[in-house]
Protein backbone atom coordinates (compact mmCIF):
# COMPACT_ATOMS: atom_id res chain seq x y z
CA UNK A 1 0.00 0.00 0.00
CA UNK A 2 2.74 2.24 1.07
CA UNK A 3 4.46 2.16 -2.59
CA UNK A 4 1.73 2.54 -3.90
CA UNK A 5 1.46 6.22 -2.27
CA UNK A 6 4.65 6.70 -2.63
CA UNK A 7 4.83 6.39 -6.43
CA UNK A 8 1.91 8.76 -6.11
CA UNK A 9 3.55 11.52 -3.81
CA UNK A 10 6.51 11.28 -6.03
CA UNK A 11 4.28 12.09 -9.28
CA UNK A 12 2.84 14.89 -7.78
CA UNK A 13 5.69 16.54 -6.07
CA UNK A 14 8.16 16.18 -9.08
CA UNK A 15 5.70 17.93 -10.95
CA UNK A 16 5.04 20.56 -9.01
CA UNK A 17 8.57 21.25 -8.06
CA UNK A 18 9.21 21.48 -11.66
CA UNK A 19 7.12 23.72 -12.54
CA UNK A 20 7.98 26.39 -8.84
CA UNK A 21 12.07 25.51 -9.86
CA UNK A 22 11.85 26.03 -13.41
CA UNK A 23 13.21 29.28 -13.41
CA UNK A 24 16.26 28.68 -11.35
CA UNK A 25 16.84 25.05 -14.02
CA UNK A 26 16.70 27.85 -17.08
CA UNK A 27 19.56 29.89 -15.42
CA UNK A 28 21.72 27.15 -14.68
CA UNK A 29 20.97 25.54 -17.93
CA UNK A 30 22.18 29.07 -19.01
CA UNK A 31 25.14 29.30 -16.79
CA UNK A 32 26.69 25.72 -17.68
CA UNK A 33 26.31 26.69 -21.40
CA UNK A 34 27.87 29.67 -21.54
CA UNK A 35 30.91 28.66 -19.49
CA UNK A 36 31.57 25.10 -20.94
CA UNK A 37 31.22 23.64 -24.00
CA UNK A 38 29.18 20.64 -24.26
CA UNK A 39 25.75 19.84 -23.48
CA UNK A 40 23.95 21.41 -20.86
CA UNK A 41 22.37 18.07 -19.78
CA UNK A 42 24.54 14.97 -18.29
CA UNK A 43 23.23 11.40 -19.18
CA UNK A 44 24.79 8.38 -17.79
CA UNK A 45 23.59 4.27 -17.36
CA UNK A 46 22.78 3.66 -14.01
CA UNK A 47 21.16 0.21 -12.66
CA UNK A 48 17.54 0.99 -11.00
CA UNK A 49 14.57 -1.16 -10.35
CA UNK A 50 14.71 -4.97 -11.11
CA UNK A 51 18.41 -3.83 -12.42
CA UNK A 52 17.24 -2.09 -15.64
CA UNK A 53 19.05 0.09 -17.05
CA UNK A 54 18.09 3.61 -17.50
CA UNK A 55 20.05 6.89 -18.20
CA UNK A 56 19.79 9.26 -14.98
CA UNK A 57 19.90 13.26 -15.76
CA UNK A 58 22.22 15.55 -13.98
CA UNK A 59 22.90 19.55 -14.83
CA UNK A 60 26.49 18.50 -16.50
CA UNK A 61 29.39 19.72 -13.90
CA UNK A 62 32.33 18.20 -15.42
CA UNK A 63 34.02 18.87 -18.76
CA UNK A 64 32.95 16.75 -21.65
CA UNK A 65 34.50 13.44 -21.29
CA UNK A 66 35.57 13.66 -17.97
CA UNK A 67 34.76 9.98 -16.90
CA UNK A 68 37.91 8.57 -19.07
CA UNK A 69 39.96 9.44 -16.23
CA UNK A 70 38.24 7.61 -13.71
CA UNK A 71 34.51 8.22 -11.65
CA UNK A 72 35.84 9.65 -8.48
CA UNK A 73 36.38 13.16 -8.17
CA UNK A 74 36.78 15.99 -5.22
CA UNK A 75 37.54 19.25 -4.67
CA UNK A 76 40.41 19.76 -6.40
CA UNK A 77 39.68 17.28 -9.57
CA UNK A 78 39.96 19.74 -12.69
CA UNK A 79 37.96 18.67 -14.54
CA UNK A 80 34.90 20.41 -12.51
CA UNK A 81 33.80 23.01 -14.08
CA UNK A 82 33.33 26.44 -11.91
CA UNK A 83 29.79 26.58 -12.30
CA UNK A 84 29.70 23.00 -11.38
CA UNK A 85 31.87 23.41 -8.10
CA UNK A 86 28.64 25.69 -7.03
CA UNK A 87 26.13 23.02 -8.58
CA UNK A 88 27.67 20.15 -6.84
CA UNK A 89 28.11 21.79 -3.50
CA UNK A 90 24.48 22.51 -3.66
CA UNK A 91 22.97 19.42 -4.88
CA UNK A 92 21.65 21.73 -7.92
CA UNK A 93 23.23 19.35 -10.66
CA UNK A 94 20.56 16.67 -9.23
CA UNK A 95 17.28 18.58 -10.26
CA UNK A 96 17.13 16.89 -13.95
CA UNK A 97 16.73 14.05 -11.92
CA UNK A 98 12.97 14.97 -11.13
CA UNK A 99 12.28 14.27 -14.91
CA UNK A 100 13.50 10.55 -14.13
CA UNK A 101 11.31 10.56 -11.60
CA UNK A 102 7.83 11.63 -13.38
CA UNK A 103 9.43 8.73 -16.08
CA UNK A 104 8.85 5.96 -13.20
CA UNK A 105 13.11 5.47 -13.33
CA UNK A 106 13.39 6.93 -9.69
CA UNK A 107 11.93 8.20 -6.61
CA UNK A 108 12.83 10.79 -4.58
CA UNK A 109 13.49 8.69 -2.08
CA UNK A 110 15.59 5.61 -2.37
CA UNK A 111 18.99 3.61 -2.44
CA UNK A 112 20.92 5.94 -4.96
CA UNK A 113 21.53 4.15 -8.47
CA UNK A 114 24.97 2.81 -9.23
CA UNK A 115 26.84 2.35 -12.34
CA UNK A 116 26.19 -0.28 -14.61
CA UNK A 117 30.22 -1.02 -14.32
CA UNK A 118 30.84 0.54 -10.69
CA UNK A 119 31.40 -0.39 -7.76
CA UNK A 120 31.36 -3.90 -10.38
CA UNK A 121 29.52 -5.39 -12.92
CA UNK A 122 26.05 -6.33 -12.00
CA UNK A 123 27.06 -10.21 -12.45
CA UNK A 124 29.68 -9.90 -9.34
CA UNK A 125 26.35 -8.20 -6.99
CA UNK A 126 25.42 -11.31 -4.38
CA UNK A 127 21.69 -12.22 -4.69
CA UNK A 128 21.58 -10.27 -1.06
CA UNK A 129 22.90 -7.15 -2.71
CA UNK A 130 20.94 -7.13 -5.55
CA UNK A 131 17.69 -7.05 -2.98
CA UNK A 132 18.78 -3.04 -3.28
CA UNK A 133 17.53 -3.46 -6.64
CA UNK A 134 13.48 -4.44 -5.26
CA UNK A 135 12.37 -0.51 -5.40
CA UNK A 136 13.02 2.66 -7.21
CA UNK A 137 16.12 4.25 -6.76
CA UNK A 138 16.21 7.93 -5.33
CA UNK A 139 18.16 11.06 -5.24
CA UNK A 140 18.74 10.75 -1.65
CA UNK A 141 18.43 7.50 0.63
CA UNK A 142 19.47 6.05 3.52
CA UNK A 143 23.26 5.43 2.57
CA UNK A 144 23.48 9.72 1.78
CA UNK A 145 22.50 10.29 5.51
CA UNK A 146 24.88 7.97 6.88
CA UNK A 147 28.10 8.89 5.48
CA UNK A 148 27.45 9.56 1.75
CA UNK A 149 30.65 9.26 -0.38
CA UNK A 150 32.83 8.27 2.70
CA UNK A 151 31.13 4.66 3.15
CA UNK A 152 32.88 1.78 1.68
CA UNK A 153 30.50 0.21 -1.47
CA UNK A 154 29.63 -3.28 0.38
CA UNK A 155 28.44 -0.92 3.34
CA UNK A 156 26.76 1.23 1.27
CA UNK A 157 24.63 -2.09 -0.05
CA UNK A 158 23.90 -2.76 3.20
CA UNK A 159 22.46 0.18 3.90
CA UNK A 160 20.48 0.37 0.55
CA UNK A 161 19.24 -3.26 1.55
CA UNK A 162 18.23 -2.03 5.08
CA UNK A 163 16.18 0.23 3.38
CA UNK A 164 13.86 -1.63 1.25
CA UNK A 165 13.45 -4.21 4.37
CA UNK A 166 12.01 -1.14 6.76
CA UNK A 167 10.55 1.30 4.07
CA UNK A 168 8.21 3.30 5.67
CA UNK A 169 6.56 7.05 5.35
CA UNK A 170 8.46 8.25 8.65
CA UNK A 171 11.57 6.59 7.47
CA UNK A 172 11.52 8.48 3.95
CA UNK A 173 10.55 11.85 5.87
CA UNK A 174 13.78 11.60 8.48
CA UNK A 175 16.13 10.92 5.37
CA UNK A 176 14.30 14.03 3.81
CA UNK A 177 14.66 16.09 6.49
CA UNK A 178 18.47 14.93 7.70
CA UNK A 179 19.19 15.25 3.11
CA UNK A 180 18.20 18.89 3.71
CA UNK A 181 20.31 19.50 6.82
CA UNK A 182 23.20 17.31 5.17
CA UNK A 183 22.91 19.26 1.68
CA UNK A 184 23.08 22.66 3.86
CA UNK A 185 25.77 22.29 5.94
CA UNK A 186 27.40 20.25 2.58
CA UNK A 187 28.67 17.29 4.60
CA UNK A 188 29.93 14.31 3.04
CA UNK A 189 30.08 15.84 -0.58
CA UNK A 190 33.28 15.04 -1.49
CA UNK A 191 34.91 11.65 -2.26
CA UNK A 192 37.88 11.39 -0.27
CA UNK A 193 39.49 8.09 -1.89
CA UNK A 194 38.49 4.94 -3.76
CA UNK A 195 35.58 3.16 -1.92
CA UNK A 196 35.23 -0.04 -3.64
CA UNK A 197 36.47 -3.33 -2.14
CA UNK A 198 35.85 -5.86 -4.50
CA UNK A 199 33.13 -8.79 -3.15
CA UNK A 200 36.42 -11.23 -3.36
CA UNK A 201 38.22 -9.05 -1.46
CA UNK A 202 35.51 -8.99 1.51
CA UNK A 203 35.40 -12.99 1.53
Amino acid sequence: MYRFFKRAADILVSCMALIILSPLMLIVSVFVKLTSPGPVIFKQERLGKNCKIFKMYKFRSMCVGAEKSGVYSDKTDPRVTKVGKFIRATSIDELPQMINILKGDMSFIGPRPPLTYHPWPLEEYTEEQKHMFDVRPGITGWAQINGRKDVEWNHRIELNCWYVDHMSLPLDIKILFLTVFKVLKNEDNENTGATVITNQEEK
